[in-house]
C-alpha cells in the first residue's frame, strides 16, 4: 500500500535555493567529475536548457515526451523524477494526464531554482514539490511511487548500483522505473560520427556560450565510459528490477531503460 504523500521525509528548498539547513553547494572544482557534477551544473544551469536543446538538435524534447508515454496506463500517479534539473522532465510527466502528483530531487540547487520558476509560472506548485537530494540516498519511505524517472542523470551519480536499488526500494509493487540515458548508436558509421561531434563539436559549442568547456568535455567522458545496451539492463536486473526492456532514441544517441518492480 502507498505511503501518504504528505507523510514523506521530505526537505524542500526554499525560494534562495538553500534547503532548510541553509545549507549551500560545495565550492566548484575545476575538474568536473561525478563527486562534484553538482557544482558544475550549479555553474551552468542558466545557460542548460538552451544548450541542451541546441546541442540535442532539440530532440531532447521529444525524448522526454517519449519518457511520460511510458507511464503506465494507472490514473492518479504518484510520481518521483530523480537528478530532475530544471524541471522540463517532471513537468512533461504532469502533462502526460496520468500524474496527480509529482516531485523533484536534485543535488544542483541552482538547477532546482530553475525548475521551480517553471513550476511556479505553471500555476503547479500545490502539485509539483522539489528538494535537493541525491539518488544515492533517497528521503522517502519504502514503496512510495507509481513510477520514477530520471533524464541523463543516472550516469552522474556516485554510486549507480545504490541508486537503482534505492529506485527500486521507494517504488510501489509493480512500479515503473524509467531512464532516459545517452548511449552509442550500434552502426559503426553512425557512431563515428556520433563521437566526433560528441569530442569536437559539443566542447567548443557548449564552451562557447556556457563559458564552461570542461563540463561539456565530462559529458563525452561520461557518455563514452557509462554501460548503456543490454549492459545497463542487467545492472537493473542486478537490483531487483523485472520486465526490462529497452526503447533505442535517434539512431540509437539515446535510450530508455523500463523496469518494474
Amino acid at each position: 500500500m502507498m505511503s501518504n504523500p504528505d507523510d514523506f521525509k521530505i526537505s524542500v528548498t526554499s525560494n534562495d535555493g538553500s534547503d532548510e539547513s541553509g545549507s549551500k553547494s560545495a565550492n566548484a572544482t575545476d575538474s568536473p567529475s561525478r563527486d562534484n557534477a553538482p557544482a558544475m551544473f550549479d555553474r551552468i544551469a542558466g545557460k542548460y536548457d538552451r544548450l541542451n536543446h541546441l546541442l540535442s538538435l532539440n530532440r531532447d524534447k521529444a525524448w522526454r515526451q517519449r519518457v511520460s508515454s511510458l507511464l503506465s496506463e494507472k490514473q492518479n500517479q504518484t510520481v518521483l523524477d530523480l537528478a530532475t534539473g530544471t524541471g522540463d522532465q517532471l513537468l512533461a510527466l504532469y502533462r502526460s494526464g496520468r500524474v496527480s502528483r509529482g516531485f523533484g530531487t536534485d543535488p544542483a540547487e541552482n538547477m532546482l531554482a530553475m525548475a521551480r520558476r517553471k513550476i511556479t509560472a505553471a500555476g503547479l506548485d500545490d502539485r509539483l514539490k522539489l528538494q535537493t537530494g541525491r539518488g544515492e540516498e533517497l528521503p522517502f519511505s519504502d514503496n512510495c511511487f507509481d513510477a520514477i524517472t530520471i533524464a541523463f542523470g543516472i550516469r552522474n551519480v556516485t554510486d549507480v548500483d545504490r541508486t537503482l536499488r534505492e529506485m527500486h526500494r521507494v517504488l510501489v509493487d509493480d512500479g515503473r522505473a524509467i531512464i532516459l540515458e545517452f548511449s552509442l548508436p550500434d552502426s559503426r558509421l553512425i557512431r563515428a560520427a556520433h563521437l566526433f561531434y560528441l569530442r569536437r563539436i559539443i566542447p567548443l559549442l557548449g564552451g562557447m556560450i556556457s563559458k564552461n568547456t570542461a563540463a561539456y568535455k565530462y559529458l563525452d567522458k561520461t557518455i563514452e565510459t557509462f554501460p548503456f545496451g543490454e549492459a545497463f539492463t542487467k545492472l537493473m536486473q542486478q537490483t531487483g528490477f523485472k520486465n526490462t526492456h529497452i526503447h533505442p532514441l535517434t539512431f540509437g544517441v539515446a535510450s530508455i531503460y523500463v523496469g518494474e518492480k
